[in-house]
């Protein structure tokens, strides 16, 4: 009996993932590289790996190709965070100001291009509206409003540029919430922020952090904030794609800003790494915060985190203001660091109550679903992540190959 069918999968309904990723994407070049990874009580039991992790130089895509992949950092970064919350060393519910006391005369933006016009927040931002951004931070990259712009002209989330994590919190008590903290979700920096709480509490840099209390216990050897001199061979080039469905360079692996350690270590999106490194790290939380005698988190905690934290109840689109993502989110909360689908007919797809997942700028995504023990890990190098539907119809293949539910 083959892996998938004792795992209570259809073999050949799989073979739709690999079928529809080389026909769709990868044969077109509409995509690279593609690579899936799924598993079923912490076993895998499908991987495609399609196409060149290197357009340019003819390298075909392995199942160790090492890949960049942004805002999946930021669960990883979270999980961080809770494992000091578990320590009591902070709370969910302390005002941030009381870890960064610069920010406790933070003022909402109400007028100016600078100086600006604020009036004060309805009430202070705590450490759980930075997990669940709802604190009133934003991106640059928006561009929706005047407060974005101010990030952009302060070069705020610029990863590989001058600053590290000192200036960039420096930077930020400079400028106006977009909005009192827990009156909307906004996409935001506020997960860098919270790499900033876990290096100062900790006492350490985020990248020792996140090695000592995550990727070493997990064994997640291919996962960090560069590339080391043993990996460059396997880091993918990165790309645009292009008004023609086509693919245009937008970082050589070759000369990447990624082979040297970066000043700003970003907990919202600066790792590397290969699927079978974020597999492990879903694996964990699928099974409750351990994988192979390592405990991360007790059960109790990951519940937490996987459970909407949106203010009333509401899902992201009754509270979002960003422009993100190829994602609709009808029927879909926010977590401490993740989505998380709390009314699964409004999403229109198969997945299950309490399912929760999130994905990366390049395209990347995974998912974990408590409910059938299911875990999913999909790699690209595709910019934006809005190109393509492809995160939704992942699910759907992989859902339409389940044949023995839980639920």
């Amino acid at each position: 009996m083959s892996k998938a069918k004792s795992a209570g999968f259809s073999k050949e309904r799989l073979g739709r993932i690999e079928t529809l990723l080389q026909r769709k994407y990868v044969g077109p070049g509409r995509m690279p590289c593609a690579q899936m990874l799924v598993a079923r009580n912490g076993e895998t039991i499908h991987q495609s790996v399609l196409g060149q992790r290197d357009v340019e130089r003819g390298t075909a895509a392995t199942e160790d190709t090492v890949f960049r992949i942004y805002s999946m950092t930021k669960p990883v970064t979270c999980v961080a965070l809770m494992t000091l919350v578990e320590e009591g060393l902070i709370a969910l519910d302390d005002p941030v100001a009381k870890h960064i006391p610069a920010w406790k005369d933070l003022a909402v933006y109400s007028a100016g291009l600078g100086p600006y016009l604020t009036t004060p927040p309805a009430r202070p931002m705590q450490v759980v509206d930075l997990l669940r951004h709802t604190s009133g931070l934003t991106y640059g990259f928006q561009s929706r409003t005047n407060v974005d712009a101010a990030y952009r002209k302060l070069k705020v989330e610029e990863m590989h540029g001058g600053h590290d994590l000192e200036t960039f919190i420096a930077l930020l008590s400079k400028l106006p919430l977009e909005f009192s903290p827990g009156e909307a979700w906004n996409y935001s920096v506020s997960t860098d922020v919270v790499g900033y709480l876990v290096q100062k509490i900790a006492g350490k840099p985020l990248s020792q952090v996140l090695a000592e209390r995550i990727f070493d216990p997990l064994k997640m050897t291919d996962t960090g904030f560069f590339v080391r001199e043993d990996q460059k061979a396997r880091f993918a080039a990165c790309y645009n794609a292009t008004p023609q469905g086509g693919l245009k360079l937008q970082d050589d692996p070759t000369t990447s800003p990624y082979l040297a350690p970066p000043a700003l270590e970003s907990g919202g999106g600066g790792l590397v790494s290969t699927a079978a490194d974020y597999m492990r790290f879903a694996n964990m939380l699928v099974n409750g915060g351990e994988l192979d005698g390592a405990r991360i988190l007790s059960p109790m905690t990951v519940k937490l985190m996987a459970s909407n934290h949106l203010p009333g109840d509401k899902d992201l689109t009754e509270l979002s203001r960003s422009l993100f993502s190829e994602s609709t989110n009808a029927g879909v909360g926010f977590g401490l660091g993740f989505a998380v689908v709390f009314d699964p007919p409004k999403t229109l797809i198969p997945c299950s109550k309490g399912e929760f997942y999130w994905g990366g700028a390049a395209s990347t995504a995974f998912w974990v679903d408590p409910v059938e023990n299911v875990t999913a890990v999909f790699m690209t190098q595709l910019l934006p992540s809005s190109t393509y539907p492809i995160r939704r119809e992942l699910r759907t293949l992989v859902y339409s190959a389940l044949m023995e539910i839980n639920a």
